[in-house]
């Protein structure tokens, strides 16, 4: 008799701790599958440019693109000679707050930008009217680096200075990490690795450093929080390549 209630005892712990464990592993996986649910998935990049088309950009306040090619996989603006106007290129779509990464690289002498927020209108011949810029230079060679240290690569131009010996030189290929941020009103600027440029996006700091620039008295200058990116054309070569943005 005592050997039956034991064997019995014996079978209930096996069958509870078998229960326990199923028990167990069933909330285990439904804890793992929330999980997988609820974490941002990295493949929330969009490519804006992989070297093979242009199909994401058109010409500021025009069409296709004619300055801009692809060579060698990297989107290459080159002025055409006798030309008039400029040919700055934007996106097809408008973003608010993101993080757009990318890699540049700009000719001796050479300046350009990039810069979001851009309104597309006639009223406005260029994309820095409205939009704020993120400078490319060649710091050596182009004038405007003697400007001041708000005029180099990786500054928010004319309003946050960048420091000097991060960029690399003209002819060779950089890279930025851009995040503009709405919602917890933070900008950073990343260049080759390195943190340079941190401001605020809007608000009374923002209004602030616009009222201490050139752009003081520019009507519609980074009043939008949601508009196009622009590539600038600023009259010499530069290349791009490895384009793409991350929606936050």
């Amino acid at each position: 008799m005592k050997k039956l209630i034991l064997s019995v005892g014996l079978t209930m712990a096996l069958f509870t701790s078998c229960k326990e464990k199923t028990e167990k592993t069933e909330a285990k996986n439904i804890a793992e599958t929330t999980t997988e649910e609820t974490q941002p998935e990295d493949n929330d990049w969009e490519v804006l440019f992989d070297g093979s088309n242009l199909d994401k950009w058109h010409a500021y306040n025009g069409q296709a693109p004619t300055q801009w090619k692809i060579v060698d996989d990297a989107l290459v603006f080159t002025p055409a000679e006798n030309r008039e106007g400029t040919e700055n290129l934007v996106t097809n779509e408008k973003y608010t707050s993101f993080v757009l990464t990318l890699d540049w690289m700009i000719s001796e002498g050479g300046n350009s930008g990039i810069m979001w927020a851009v309104e597309e209108n006639p009223e406005y011949h260029e994309p820095y009217y409205t939009g704020p810029e993120i400078q490319i230079l060649d710091d050596e060679r182009h004038p405007d680096a003697k400007a001041g240290t708000t005029h180099r690569s990786g500054a928010l131009y004319d309003m946050i200075a960048a420091p000097e010996g991060v960029v690399n030189p003209a002819g060779e290929w950089n890279s930025y990490e851009i995040t503009i941020d709405y919602t917890n009103n933070e900008g950073i600027i990343v260049m080759n690795g390195e943190e340079v440029v941190t401001f605020p996006v809007k608000g009374e700091e923002w209004k602030a450093m616009v009222a201490d620039s050139k752009f003081a008295d520019w009507e519609a200058f980074g009043k939008a929080e949601t508009g196009l990116l622009a590539l600038q054309d600023h009259g010499h070569q530069v290349s791009f390549k490895n384009i793409k943005i991350k929606k936050l």
